[in-house]
Formats: structure tokens, C-alpha cells, sequence
């Protein structure tokens, strides 16, 4: 049974770590259930929000667990393990409904890299986060010097990623990086969630695209979902399909 699980509260989901003996460390099953979970809520039009949490543990996630990828062949580590997690965070930062972390507590490589996939995060006053990958002789794969550089800017991961520094919370919310601190991070990011999911759910999915596209966060995909969205609307759209259907020539309004 994989470690990470989906559990739906009403309108709101939660995907919860928990891999606690591992500081809630990230494993193949662990990211293979990410990832069919993603599907999953993708495909839910009940769900409105998705909060990220993690059972109690002194890390929200300590990044990858070295023993899932300690043995591979350089050739395998990067061709499996990085790009397939990259593919894995990719789908959790494109899901189309507004996604909150919890960060109950430190936050280090892999699972820094995890909450930056989400739309906000709440962090605990005693929480910190890092990229702690070069201590081990690696660097960040999971788009920690891509995604999260776009979202705190260059010298603050170079602080982490080139020196080693740990940010505290109160750091991780002046850069932007949390949206508040809390001493229950999860119940405040529940609080975010239930209010997201008050909203239009297609307008919230409508202005998330837009803002990735933007921000370049898989723009060319954004751009053609918006604009096969607005012409799937169209009154040409419905003639295209039924002339196909009957067998005729459409006859396009332009509508």
C-alpha cells in the first residue's frame, strides 16, 4: 500500500504524506500514487480545492529517500527517477483546481520542491525549508532551480541550493513563498481550501490557466486548453459535430 493517500472531504481533497519513520521521504510508490491520484481528481468534478498535508513527522518531507535511488546507475537516476518525478510534480502544479500545502514542519529538497507545486502554502512558525541536495553530492531534480526560482527568484535559491542555508518561515513569507504562518498549518490551509471552493469552479480553473500561461508554467498547453475551450463553446463547434455525424457539409454561422 502506497504512503501517500487521497481522502476527500467534501468539495475539498486531501492528499496526505505519510511516510513518518522516513520523515515523510518520497518513494517510488509514493509518486506513482501522486500521480494516479492527480488523475483521479482531475477527472472529479465534486472536488473543488486539494490540500497538501503530511502525517506528523519532524519534516513535512525531508525530499527523496536516499534509498529508493542510492543504488541507481547515473544513467538510470536520471533518465527514471528525475525525469519521472519531474513528469509526476508537473501533473500535481497543471491540476486545474486550486491547491494548497500545509507545512507543518520543515520542508527540505524533494518535498520543497513539492510544496512549490502547489498554489499556496501555509507554513508552521518552527518550519523551515532548504535544498539540502549538494550535502549529498546532488542537485535539485524535482524543479527546485526551474519552478520554485520563478516563484522566490534567484538569490534566495542560491542561498539554499549553493550554501547550504536553511530559510525560516518567516523568510519563506516575505519572499512570497507562504501565503501565511500558522501554528496549525493544516487547519489554515484547510480555511484557504473551503474558501477556493466557494467560488466558480470554472472561473477559478479559467484564471489558474491564465496565470500559468503567463509564468510560463507549460504555456504552450495553457494557451491551446483556453482556446479549445472558447471554440468548444461555439455554435460552429456543435454544426461541426453533428454535419460529421450525419454525413453533410457543415454549415458554420459563425457563432
Amino acid at each position: 500500500m502506497s504512503a501517500l493517500h487521497l481522502i476527500r472531504h467534501d468539495a475539498v481533497a486531501e492528499l496526505r504524506l505519510d511516510n513518518p519513520a522516513r520523515l515523510n521521504a518520497l518513494t517510488v510508490p509514493m509518486l506513482d500514487a501522486l500521480e494516479q491520484h492527480c488523475a483521479a481528481l482531475e477527472r472529479d468534478g465534486t472536488v473543488r480545492a486539494v490540500v497538501l498535508t503530511a502525517e506528523p513527522a519532524r519534516a513535512f518531507c525531508a525530499g527523496a529517500d536516499i534509498t529508493a535511488w542510492g543504488g541507481m546507475t547515473p544513467a538510470d537516476f536520471a533518465r527514471h527517477w528525475v525525469r519521472e518525478g519531474h513528469r509526476v510534480f508537473d501533473r500535481l502544479a497543471r491540476l486545474s483546481k486550486p491547491t494548497v500545502a500545509a507545512l507543518g514542519a520543515h520542508a527540505f529538497g524533494g518535498g520543497l520542491e513539492l510544496a512549490a507545486c502547489c498554489d499556496a502554502r501555509v507554513i508552521a512558525p518552527r518550519a523551515t525549508i532548504a535544498l539540502p541536495e549538494a550535502g549529498i553530492g546532488i542537485v535539485p531534480g524535482w524543479s527546485g532551480t526551474q519552478r520554485l526560482l520563478r516563484l522566490i527568484g534567484e538569490p534566495a535559491v542560491k542561498e539554499m541550493a549553493l550554501m547550504g542555508r536553511r530559510l525560516p518561515a518567516e523568510r519563506a513569507l516575505a519572499l512570497g513563498f507562504a501565503a501565511e504562518i500558522a501554528e496549525d498549518a493544516d487547519a489554515a490551509a484547510f480555511a484557504i481550501a473551503r474558501a477556493a471552493a466557494e467560488l466558480s469552479p470554472r472561473a477559478a480553473e479559467v484564471a489558474k490557466a491564465m496565470i500559468h500561461a503567463a509564468a510560463g508554467e507549460d504555456r504552450g498547453a495553457m494557451v491551446e486548453s483556453l482556446g479549445a475551450a472558447a471554440v468548444a463553446a461555439s455554435e460552429d463547434r456543435d454544426e461541426g459535430v453533428a454535419s460529421f455525424r450525419e454525413k453533410r457539409a457543415p454549415r458554420f454561422s459563425g457563432v
